[in-house]
């Protein structure tokens, strides 16, 4: 009976950590990630050119594998500064900090350089552990498709929040090519590209190539029985 549910609450965990990373986290920052961005940007108005880029990009690896250095995972990807930071007392702990790194990515295709705030989806750190733990009894598999189902969970979250409505762009990747030095870079760039045209609609026919990295809807299913069941209190 115990094997049974710790089976069937594997198909809760992403949907699970997707709810507390919203709840206990962006649904707090992303409604102030504009102000900080205007904040910044009238002290530095030649860094943050396009508004349409004043979110939080959030990286979601398929792969669950973090980087706590992003200059570390390419060197195209270079630190700036931090945001303004905000500071709440929560759960007991007074001051407590939230705040967003700039950084400064390279485009080599005409050398120039674009700024955006990025950051790792952290809970993915949490099914990446999992799955190098005896004791969690999640293999490689589990780890995949359980980082499909995070990403999928909370994409539908973020869409139906008002308060973070323009504030977040969501980018899932699978990282195919080891080889690759820059694929992380240039994924990045794809989106900045993206949004910058949805600002400035000037170039079309001119749209940048969706990277190999950058996902399909294909590469995103998931069996409907790995779906979580919605929670109840009618149950008991």
């Amino acid at each position: 009976e115990m094997s049974e549910m710790s089976e069937r609450s594997k198909q809760n965990v992403a949907h699970g950590l997707a709810w507390s990373y919203y709840v206990g986290y962006l649904k707090i920052v992303l409604p102030r990630v504009k102000k900080s961005m205007e904040e910044f940007s009238r002290a530095n108005p030649n860094v943050l050119a396009c508004r349409e880029t004043w979110k939080l990009h959030i990286l979601v690896p398929l792969s669950c594998d973090i980087y706590d250095d992003l200059e570390k995972a390419d060197s195209n990807i270079q630190y700036l500064t931090d945001l303004n930071e905000t500071t709440l007392t929560r759960a007991g702990t007074k001051k407590r900090v939230y705040k967003h790194s700039l950084y400064a990515i390279k485009d080599e295709d005409n050398n120039k350089l674009w700024h955006c705030a990025v950051e790792y989806a952290t809970p993915l750190q949490s099914l990446y552990a999992m799955s190098q733990d005896e004791c969690a009894a999640f293999s490689r598999e589990d780890r995949l498709e359980q980082a499909k189902l995070f990403y999928k969970t909370l994409e539908e979250i973020l869409k139906g929040s008002k308060e973070c409505a323009g504030t977040y762009r969501l980018i899932a990747y699978h990282e195919w090519d080891e080889a690759e030095t820059h694929f992380l870079s240039r994924n990045i760039l794809w989106h900045l590209h993206q949004q910058h045209h949805e600002e400035y609609a000037v170039y079309e026919g001119n749209q940048p190539h969706n990277p190999s990295t950058t996902l399909s809807s294909t590469e995103l299913q998931i069996s409907q029985s790995d779906l979580p069941q919605p929670l109840r209190s009618d149950c008991f």
